[in-house]
C-alpha cells in the first residue's frame, strides 16, 4: 500500500490515518507554526502585507519545504492576509497597515508530503478594545470546538460547541466557509462546519486529520467574495476574526499538530 493510500476510509470519504502519520503531521505542522511564530515581527504600522507574504515565502524555502498555496487554483503567494473586515483569502498586496489594524496570516507548507495549516491573529499598532474582545473570542470558540473532539463525538458537536460559546458572546460565526480534512492532500473530507446541531454529522474516529478554523465577525455573519475571486468580507464590513489548527483525533481527544513552539499563537501573549 502506498503512502498516499495508507489507512482506510469512512463510509463518508473520511481518512483514518495510522499511528505513524502523525509524526508526519507534526513535522509539516510545527513549520507551519514556527513561521508565524517568526513573523510577528514583520507586522507593524507601515508594513505592506506583500512584504510581509514575501518573508514568507523565503522562510519556506529556507526550510527546504513547499508552499501549498503557491500555483493553488492559480493563486501566486505563499499566505493569506486578510486586514480588519476581510474574512479570509486576503490577497497580500500594497495595502499598508494602520494603527489598529488587526489580521488574520494563513500558512500551509508542505513537508514530506504532508500539509501544516495553520492561522493566527495579528495586530498593528494598538488595540481597540472591542478588536482585542473579538481576538479573545475567536481564539476561545477555536479551542472550545477543539475540546468537543474524542472518538464517539459527531462534527456537530464541534460545530455545536462553537457557535453557541461565540453566539452567547453577541458575535457571529461565519457559515459560508468551513474547516477540512487533510493529510497527504490539502483539501480533503469532511466539511468542518463551526456551527451545527449536537449528534449530528460523522462521527469521530481516531486517526482523522482536519482544521478547525473559526471566522467570528462582530457583525453579522453574512459574507460576500470579491472581483479576484479570492477576497471574502463581511457584508457589513464589521470587524472580522479567525484561528485555525490542524488537529489529530487520538484515542483520548485530539492532537494539536499546529500549536506554537514560542507559546505565540496568541498576539497577546509573549
Amino acid at each position: 500500500m502506498s503512502e498516499q493510500t495508507r489507512g482506510r476510509l469512512t463510509r463518508e470519504g473520511i481518512r483514518i490515518h495510522e499511528a505513524a502519520d502523525f509524526t508526519g503531521m507534526h513535522r509539516a505542522g510545527a513549520l507551519a507554526a514556527t513561521i508565524l511564530d517568526a513573523i510577528a515581527e514583520h507586522v507593524f504600522v507601515g508594513q505592506t502585507t506583500a512584504a510581509i507574504d514575501k518573508v514568507i515565502e523565503e522562510m519556506v524555502e529556507a526550510a527546504g519545504a513547499r508552499s501549498a498555496t503557491i500555483g493553488y487554483k492559480g493563486y501566486r503567494h505563499a499566505s493569506c492576509i486578510s486586514v480588519n473586515h476581510v474574512v479570509c483569502h486576503g490577497i497580500p498586496g500594497d495595502k499598508v497597515l494602520k494603527d489598529g489594524d488587526i489580521l488574520n496570516i494563513d500558512v500551509t507548507v508542505i513537508v514530506d508530503g504532508w500539509f501544516g495549516d495553520t492561522s493566527r491573529m495579528y495586530l498593528a499598532g494598538s488595540l481597540s478594545r472591542k478588536a482585542e474582545r473579538l481576538i479573545q473570542v475567536t481564539h476561545e470558540a477555536l479551542m472550545t470546538g477543539i475540546e468537543a473532539v474524542r472518538p464517539g463525538a459527531t462534527f456537530g458537536d464541534i460545530g455545536h460547541a462553537i457557535q453557541s460559546y461565540v453566539e452567547a458572546q453577541r458575535m457571529s460565526v461565519v457559515r459560508d466557509f468551513c474547516g477540512h480534512g487533510l493529510g497527504r492532500v490539502f483539501h480533503a473530507p469532511p466539511n468542518v462546519l463551526h456551527y451545527g446541531r449536537p449528534g449530528t454529522g460523522p462521527r469521530l474516529e481516531e486517526g482523522m486529520f482536519f482544521t478547525i478554523e473559526p471566522m467570528v465577525n462582530l457583525g453579522r455573519p453574512e459574507t460576500k467574495v470579491l472581483a479576484d475571486d479570492w477576497t471574502a468580507v463581511t457584508r457589513d464590513k464589521s470587524l472580522s476574526a479567525q484561528f485555525e489548527h490542524s488537529i489529530g483525533v487520538t484515542s483520548s481527544g485530539a492532537e494539536i499538530f499546529t500549536l506554537s513552539p514560542a507559546g505565540r499563537f496568541h498576539p497577546t501573549w509573549g
